[in-house]
């Protein structure tokens, strides 16, 4: 019979992976906490229209990469492909919007059927924050400066580039996707048949091609920023007036579109080459139009998401992960026969409850205390501490696994209070 294996695109995180990820984690709910944004958790699994009315059904996330299905009642469903809609459905169901201010944070999987490769998966994560009820470009400003803060708390600030654009609003984009296709038509033999299928559906991403010679042809084409309004150009201005008082830099891209329908106004991402192609790492924008677009009373909106994995590799190809943050324990404590069992049990408890910020084993399963001390190192630990046979009274060596070397013999009624400064 063969073995089983994980669904392709669908990763598993191992132990010595997943440090990594609790370091990304625990320094992104440190940075949210500290702006004052809340955490909402949502299903993976909704209706499927909510995804097509909020995403838009022209996207190649609704056309070709949705897992999609009906269940045994018949009703269409399907994983969630991103964060954004979900966090509108469950804040709007349940009356956090009317008339009301929110700031919002999620985290979880996502899942799009798409060929995977090096940071992008069929099921992947991210982190996502989304702020409702306030009208001005200083929310807009103070959600980059939240993800800016995350960079600079994780020592990647240097490594990325915030790129930012104004798209203006959906009757802005009509006007210009007209003009955008008028041209486009004109170079149609000499696009990709990606960009011929999208100057007639969504020709504004079109805009976002990774073809070089498509990237050519929309160097003369229309520029978008021509047929934004007034109201929209003069918003994006005192963004980035408040990006530079924030001392954020930024470059315009006029190219940067976004891949979801909803967005309005200033949109962003991070990019990074650090990554190679999958460059971007944080993406986000504006959506005043989503809330009333999936039924609930006009709202304003902005946020991001960004993606684990890549932070992930990011953080590990550089080598900005702490080591402190990839150890598995702190203690190992060893016991010299099986008699110790129950001591050593009883010691592991007893520093657990005085320090209970380490991480500490009492080995179990028996074996040499060669075998023992090596699977101490293995797992990173500080320390071992190793109980001793026949003392009277009781008593415990310590010894720290660093060049240092240090050792102490110390009885068991005084190591637990002793063991923070031995350590």
């Amino acid at each position: 019979m063969a073995k089983l294996q994980a669904i392709r695109g669908m990763n598993d995180i191992l132990p010595g992976q997943s440090q990594g990820w609790q370091f990304l984690e625990g320094i992104f709910h440190s940075v949210v906490r500290r702006f004052g944004y809340q955490e909402i958790r949502f299903p993976v699994l909704e209706q499927s229209s909510l995804f097509q009315r909020s995403i838009g059904e022209l996207t190649d996330i609704v056309e070709k990469e949705m897992y999609t299905f009906e269940d045994r009642n018949g009703d269409k469903l399907s994983l969630r492909p991103e964060g954004t809609a979900g966090c509108v459905r469950a804040a709007e169901q349940h009356g956090l919007l009317y008339n009301q201010q929110q700031r919002l944070w999620y985290q979880g999987p996502m899942f799009r059927h798409e060929r995977p490769q090096k940071g992008r998966y069929r099921q992947f994560h991210q982190f996502g924050v989304e702020a409702f009820g306030m009208a001005g470009p200083d929310i807009d400003a103070e959600v980059i400066k939240l993800s800016a803060q995350l960079w600079r708390d994780l020592d990647l600030i240097h490594h990325l580039t915030l790129e930012i654009n104004n798209i203006g609003t959906a009757s802005d984009r009509k006007s210009y996707s007209a003009a955008l296709t008028g041209y486009l038509k004109q170079h149609s033999r000499a696009l990709d048949d990606d960009a011929r299928h999208r100057m007639y559906s969504n020709p504004l991403r079109v805009l976002d091609s990774k073809n070089a010679q498509v990237q050519a042809i929309l160097q003369e084409a229309p520029v978008l920023a021509n047929f934004v309004s007034p109201q929209s150009r003069e918003h994006y201005e005192q963004l980035k007036s408040l990006l530079a008082d924030l001392d954020i830099a930024f470059v315009e891209n006029r190219h940067l579109v976004r891949g979801l329908d909803y967005y309005n106004n200033c949109v962003f991402e991070w990019t990074t080459l650090e990554l190679g192609a999958q460059g971007a790492v944080c993406g986000g924008g504006r959506y005043d139009g989503l809330v009333e677009q999936l039924g609930g009373k006009a709202t304003f909106a902005c946020g991001f998401a960004m993606g684990i994995e890549r932070l992930v590799l990011m953080l590990e190809s550089l080598e900005k992960i702490p080591h402190d943050a990839l150890k598995s324990i702190d203690v190992y404590i060893l016991g010299a026969d099986p008699d110790d069992a129950a001591q050593s049990q009883k010691l592991a408890s007893a520093i657990r409850q005085q320090y209970p910020r380490l991480g500490v084993i009492s080995h179990c399963g028996g074996g040499k205390s060669k075998a023992q001390i090596k699977r101490a190192y293995n797992l990173g630990a500080t320390a071992v501490i190793t109980l001793l046979a026949d003392s009277d009274p009781a008593c415990a060596s310590i010894r720290r696994l660093d060049q240092s070397g240090g050792a102490e013999t110390l009885e068991i009624n005084s190591l637990v209070e002793q063991l923070g400064r031995f350590l």
